[in-house]
């Protein structure tokens, strides 16, 4: 546990993550590798891998009072970011990975470094750990996209897994996929070896495309 995050427990903070990003809330606990924050309205948690910087909120109009309820997400041991994931398996949730927008959906398997998540519009994700910036789980009236329950089943990928994100894309040689949800056109194209930490994607008009490995961020097929 980071003693010094610790001491700023109760108080409102500002926090910076990766992409500057801020967060505005009541620092609720801490845990090894991840913190939650209530900002007046959910509870989030942050990996503290991402955290860029934090300070106190001095702005007496920005205080962010103490929550009533206890964080959705309830640790029975020491918070840590996996423990969190296991515990919100099968709940709506926001995580943010890439891109401009966040992904709604809900975890449905956690491996040793990376999970799943079906999200109604991309399906089943491979995300791995190291790249999840936030995570907030969905109040109990809420569903992704205003979708019934009926709409939204889980549905986890026909794959085995594999226990790590490394192997789980090896076995995807040979398939057409999406990387990094698509934000370019040079990572969509079917994957044609992995090797060393590289990925061979040949695209669409058939040009080879060598992607480093620890920048993908999401997988997932069309």
């Amino acid at each position: 546990m980071n003693k010094i995050l610790q001491k700023l427990r109760g108080k409102t903070i500002k926090i910076e993550i990766s992409g500057k990003k801020i967060f505005l809330g009541t620092l609720v606990d801490t845990g090894i590798d991840v913190v939650v924050i209530f900002n007046g309205q959910d509870f989030v948690y942050l990996p503290i891998i991402h955290i860029q910087n934090c300070k106190v909120n001095t702005t007496e109009n920005e205080e962010i009072s103490l929550p009533v309820d206890s964080p959705v997400i309830e640790a029975e041991v020491e918070l840590s970011l996996r423990k969190t994931l296991l515990s919100a398996k099968g709940m709506f949730t926001e995580i943010y990975v890439t891109g401009n927008q966040p992904l709604h959906g809900y975890i449905t398997r956690v491996m040793n470094n990376y999970f799943e998540f079906y999200s109604p519009v991309y399906k089943n994700m491979y995300i791995p750990l190291m790249h999840l910036k936030w995570i907030i789980p969905y109040t109990d009236n809420q569903t992704p996209y205003g979708l019934s329950n009926k709409d939204l089943p889980v549905h986890p990928s026909k794959l085995s897994m594999a226990r790590t994100f490394e192997v789980q894309v090896e076995k995807l040689v040979g398939s057409l996929i999406i990387f990094n949800i698509g934000e370019n056109s040079n990572l969509i194209g079917q994957i044609n070896k992995l090797e060393d930490n590289f990925v061979e994607l040949i695209t669409a008009r058939e040009e080879p495309v060598y992607l480093n490995l620890q920048h993908i961020k999401t997988v997932h097929l069309p």
